[in-house]
């Protein structure tokens, strides 16, 4: 075999490898993103947060939306703030759409949190939007980890997983802090190892829970968890719908 050949032959192998591991999946079913409003996504100052969690979840959000809209469908859950009672304020934005990056990014951005943290009946009413649209989907669930309103996290867990076998509920917990705060900025505790109450609904549900600390977490638990695995190239179907 000549020169030439080898490396055309070389080049064919290297774009029949390469090429489809380029292309972007369109996802198998839609997603809704649970997002915590709640009073704490303000909170800063104390136990290593310099900032308000929100600042670093807008732009997570604003940099990962525009790319997880070419790929699938997504809505919007809101708790926290509103205009009921603390536990009561949970907002449908909008039920699963294509082109969806403008109006997630718009929310986030004029969202000024405030209120409890009803964590557990906002994912399920994300589960009601999607068992609307079909019987798979994915719910991400964004939180800083804490149940305020009495509900019952894996209990919920436990329902979806004998009810909706279809639905994957994936929890990042973003800044999660325990009980105890502490205004020094360096000390004895770890304040960046705790996990949210809602672990349980990604571990029974089949989904994934994902810490994150820095934006540069952040970012990468959204990619991770409302994007598609690339389709390799044996062509299998992406893992997480």
């Amino acid at each position: 075999m000549n020169r030439f050949a080898r490396v055309s032959r070389i080049g064919l192998c290297l774009a029949l490898t390469v090429a489809p591991l380029a292309a972007e999946p369109v996802c198998t079913s839609d997603a809704m993103i649970v997002f915590d409003g709640s009073g704490s996504m303000s909170e800063m100052g104390f136990n290593q947060l310099d900032l308000p969690r929100i600042f670093e979840a807008r732009q997570a959000i604003r940099t990962v939306m525009p790319r997880v809209e070419r790929v699938r469908r997504v809505g919007l859950i809101v708790y926290g703030p509103g205009p009921r009672d603390a536990c009561s304020n949970i907002a449908l934005r909008f039920p699963p759409i294509p082109n969806a990056a403008t109006r997630v990014i718009g929310a986030v951005d004029t969202l000024e949190p405030a209120g409890d943290t009803p964590l557990t009946e906002a994912v399920a009413e994300a589960a009601r939007t999607l068992r609307q649209t079909g019987e798979a989907g994915v719910v991400v669930l964004v939180t800083d980890g804490k149940e305020t309103c009495g509900g019952a996290p894996c209990q919920l867990a436990a329902t979806l997983a004998a009810d909706a076998p279809g639905l994957v509920v994936h929890v990042i917990g973003f800044k999660v802090r325990g009980d105890y705060f502490s205004w020094e900025s360096q000390g004895g505790g770890d304040y960046t190892s705790s996990v949210s109450v809602a672990r349980c609904l990604a571990e029974t549900t089949g989904g994934q829970y994902v810490p994150a600390e820095t934006v540069e977490d952040l970012i990468g638990a959204l990619q991770r968890t409302l994007g598609c695995q690339l389709i390799g190239v044996l062509g299998q179907r992406p893992e997480n719908r």
